[in-house]
Formats: C-alpha cells, structure tokens, sequence
C-alpha cells in the first residue's frame, strides 16, 4: 500500500469521517476516494485528476499538503502508465466544430433572430414585387386595334360621339 494512501485513511479515520462525508464535501466521487485510500491511482484517468484528487482531500484533512504531495509525486513516478500523461486528443474537423457552436447556441435568441430574418425577407421581397409591377406599362405588350363600328347593332351598345371637326 502507498504510503499517501494509508496517510489519507488513517486521518480520515481519526476524525471519525466516513468516505459518503469526505465525497460530499469535496464532490469527489466514493469510488475515487476509496481508490485513493487503496493506493490504485490507474482508476483515474490521468495523474492530474490523481494530484487535484489527493490535494483536495489532504486539505480536508488538514494534513500538511507540500509533504503529501512530494510522497505523491515520487509515487507516481514509480509507476510508468502515470508518467505518461494525457494523451493528445484526435484532430478535429469542422463537423465537430459546427457542432460544439451549435452547442453553445440560446435556441431562444437564434429563433427570434431568424423570426427577424424572415420577417426583413418578406418585406424587402414584397417591396420589390411591388415596385416591379408598379413601374411595370400594363399595355406594353398591347398589339394595336382595328376599330369597327357598332352602328349596325344599333340598341345594343352606346353610340360613339361624332368625331370634332
């Protein structure tokens, strides 16, 4: 058992601190506390979370921090999966880009903003559609017409005035 591990139990174990306490007042999961406790640092994911996890915990305590945390370090050291760190993460492409924006998006805002949109669409659109038919000559494509008399439907239709001399 590593020595940062049997320290951690032994104080938690002084001040009459069950591991449910512990993880309540440091939001650090049961299951990390009792790892630490057990000396089983491969739990976690990388040595950072192992440093932050033993510090807070040692703080709890009231353990002298620096101390523990020089014992931690040349633990650590010992063992080869947790001097490699972090792994880089995979490049990523624009999917993953659009998507984390999309993400950070107020679903709210962006519907009133493109309700806006929308709206300044139609307007701008009804406004030229408007002025395209009202600039437009509706007897631009008028043929020109062959009058004929109507005296021969005499009743039927209102007589022409004669014509000014």
């Amino acid at each position: 058992m590593s020595r940062v591990a049997e320290q951690l139990r032994q104080a938690r174990e002084t001040q009459h601190l069950s591991l449910s306490q512990v993880a309540e007042i440091t939001k650090i999961r049961t299951d990390h506390l009792a790892a630490l406790e057990e000396g089983k640092f491969e739990v976690f994911p990388a040595p950072v979370y192992v440093r932050g996890s033993v510090r807070s915990y040692s703080t709890l305590l009231k353990l002298d921090v620096p101390q523990i945390m020089a014992t931690l370090e040349s633990e650590l050291g010992q063992n080869k999966r947790m001097l490699e760190g972090i792994p880089p993460e995979p490049p990523r492409g624009i999917v993953d880009f659009l998507m984390l924006q999309l993400s950070k998006m107020d679903w709210k805002k962006a519907v009133i903003g493109l309700s806006a949109v929308g709206v300044f669409l139609a307007i701008t659109s009804a406004y030229f559609i408007w002025r395209h038919y009202r600039l437009a000559d509706p007897l631009k494509d008028l043929k020109p017409g062959l009058y004929e008399s109507t005296q021969t439907l005499s009743g039927q239709t209102l007589p022409l005035p004669a014509p000014k001399k």
